[in-house]
């Protein structure tokens, strides 16, 4: 039994970039938090919102859907959606067995993702 404990917050950062940074383990239960700090992020259109996912312990396809609904409206509203974070284990393996890491820009760390 996985524990679907997270915790999911947004911050500014001075150039007006967003990161949302989530911890712990998102499924199907508790996707919706991710879901809400994208939208919250993606709100006034920054030109970056980078998904800080080093914190997580597990992510099924839920949290996949969430990632490519955010990056479909980041796109459509001129900005990009990167995701941060060294993407070991079970995290990692999700991007690799749906085929869907080309769909993405990665970044090792938050600041690499700022940086770009």
């Amino acid at each position: 039994m996985v524990d679907n404990s997270a915790t999911v917050v947004v911050d500014t950062t001075d150039g007006g970039d967003r990161v949302v940074r989530a911890t712990g383990s998102l499924d199907d239960e508790n996707a919706y938090l991710l879901e809400e700090a994208l939208d919250k992020a993606d709100a006034s259109s920054p030109p970056l919102v980078v998904a800080d996912l080093s914190g997580l312990t597990f992510a099924d396809s839920t949290v996949l859907h969430v990632l490519l609904r955010a990056r479909g409206r980041c796109r459509a509203s001129g900005g990009r959606l990167v995701i941060a974070g060294p993407l070991d284990g079970v995290v990692g393996r999700l991007f690799e067995v749906t085929g869907t890491r080309e769909a993405f820009s990665f970044a090792e760390t938050v600041e690499a993702a700022l940086s770009r």
